[in-house]
């Protein structure tokens, strides 16, 4: 189970674009890789074609690519750097019935994610 959600915010720690943090913008759970925003951008050519209106769409565009879950850690929210998840269980009641939640916890503050 990926620890590593869409929507987190995450420090790259391993490879060309180490240090840089953005947002998580999808998780390929299969291949075990998540692509992150401003991060692994790669050259990518498109063929030509042209949209509904007419517009020519194609060329060269540069977007992001998937890189290895491992490779990123979340970042924590008090000291802005990467952190390990852990969970924390608690009993929340309501309508008179007590449901248990698992909380995503940074293991370097205690701080909620």
């Amino acid at each position: 189970m990926a620890k590593i959600k869409k929507g987190d915010l995450v420090v790259v720690i391993s490879g060309r674009d180490r240090g840089k943090q953005g947002r998580v913008l999808e998780v390929l759970t299969e291949s075990q890789r998540v692509v992150v925003e401003g991060v692994q951008r790669v050259t990518k050519h498109v063929k030509v074609g042209q949209s509904q209106r007419g517009a020519r769409t194609g060329g060269i565009e540069t977007v992001e690519a998937p890189i290895h879950i491992s490779n990123v850690m979340v970042v924590d929210p008090e000291s802005k750097k990467g952190t390990r998840v852990g969970y924390r269980t608690e009993e929340i009641e309501r309508d008179g019935r007590t449901r248990t939640v698992r909380v995503r916890v940074a293991k370097r503050s205690g701080k909620d994610i």
